[in-house]
């Protein structure tokens, strides 16, 4: 009898966890009950804040119509396309200056920028991965400054990729990371900057010409143990944002034209393209490469997953992309001595 009364009293009046919900209730409550009051009645509420709403409009047509944005000013479309989910976060700030003006036109309005927003990229935050596979890829810009090639080296290495792509490679350092990755991987090659490393046979190693005068992209096949895989490597050229030239990405654009088109051409159905991109999915001057294959990240990864620039990722610029191939999961990697992400991907190789 005393246990029963012992427990009767904490559950009406102790500090459970029970208390402490009906707590917040009534905080919540409370504070809803203040701002509503200083609402009601207030015939300024649709009248106040118009700049807020027009705002959250134009938020609304940049995100629906990025497409539509003109290049010829600066690649301003593909600069905006780069960056765009990063718009995503001028909703709070809108929400925070709808409430302050006290404007019920800017909190309706404000949700038209929220729902397109997550139509675009509420796929991304949700865990697509899966279990299952049977290839393991990897990627990485390992940087022609990285002062410490070896440790890089061993980083991807231990991520358990079989087959694994690094780009941005100097005739100084390639001697270091092929010595590195001599124990994890048997086969590789290298081709101007870009490289393959690989644990079964590679063949049919040619360079890819993407309109450089120099190598920066390479094909080859990988005989996996589920059959042949064609692999292309690339690293396209950098872009820059100029206050006079605005978002310089002509070489970047038309390097993308050409791999698209020998990536098209392959005779094998089943292609993984590991690579530095210099541009994101949404970017419409990627298309002939997009067009054609699927982004790993995704279809079976979780989150955006940026890879660049290491310290503060931003935009994923790095990529696995695939066709004939389906996406298992997909992740980014630890920090290196680079400073880009590693990107890597578990891929099951279907029938050609």
């Amino acid at each position: 009898m005393a246990q029963q009364a012992y427990m009767t009293e904490t559950d009406n009046g102790g500090p459970g966890p029970g208390r402490r919900r009906t707590r917040l209730r009534r905080l919540i409550g409370r504070l809803a009950a203040r701002l509503s009051a200083g609402w009601r009645g207030d015939p300024r509420i649709w009248r106040r804040g118009i700049v807020a709403a027009a705002l959250a409009l134009a938020l609304s047509l940049v995100l629906v119509l990025h497409s539509r944005i003109p290049n010829r000013f600066g690649n301003l479309g593909s600069l905006t396309e780069t960056f765009l989910p990063w718009l995503g976060l001028l909703v709070p700030l809108l929400f925070v200056l709808a409430l302050v003006r006290r404007s019920a036109t800017a909190l309706i309005a404000v949700i038209l920028p929220a729902v397109v927003w997550l139509n675009l990229f509420g796929g991304l935050l949700t865990d697509k991965t899966g279990s299952g596979g049977d290839l393991t890829v990897a990627t990485h810009n390992v940087n022609a400054d990285n002062a410490d090639p070896s440790g890089t080296a061993r980083d991807v290495a231990a991520s358990g990729a079989d087959v694994l792509a690094l780009e941005e490679l100097t005739a100084s350092a390639v001697p270091v990371y092929e010595k590195a990755l001599a124990p994890t991987y048997k086969y590789h090659s290298v081709r101007g900057t870009v490289g393959l490393w690989s644990k079964y046979p590679v063949s049919g190693v040619a360079d890819v010409d993407i309109k450089l005068g120099w190598v920066r992209a390479m094909r080859a096949t990988v005989t996996t143990p589920e059959g042949p895989v064609a692999f292309y490597v690339a690293h396209l050229p950098s872009v820059r944002v100029k206050l006079q030239a605005g978002f310089t990405a002509r070489q970047r654009d038309k390097s993308a034209d050409a791999l698209g088109e020998a990536i098209a051409a392959d005779p094998l159905s089943r292609k993984i393209l590991l690579g530095d991109l210099n541009g994101t999915m949404n970017d419409r001057s990627l298309n002939a490469v997009t067009s054609q294959m699927r982004s790993a990240q995704g279809a079976a990864g979780s989150g955006m997953g940026f890879s660049w620039p290491a310290s503060f990722p931003m935009a994923r610029i790095d990529q696995i992309m695939v066709t004939g191939v389906e996406p298992v999961t997909s992740w980014t990697l630890p920090e290196t001595g680079s400073d880009h992400l590693p990107v890597a991907a578990r891929v099951k190789v279907t029938s050609p």
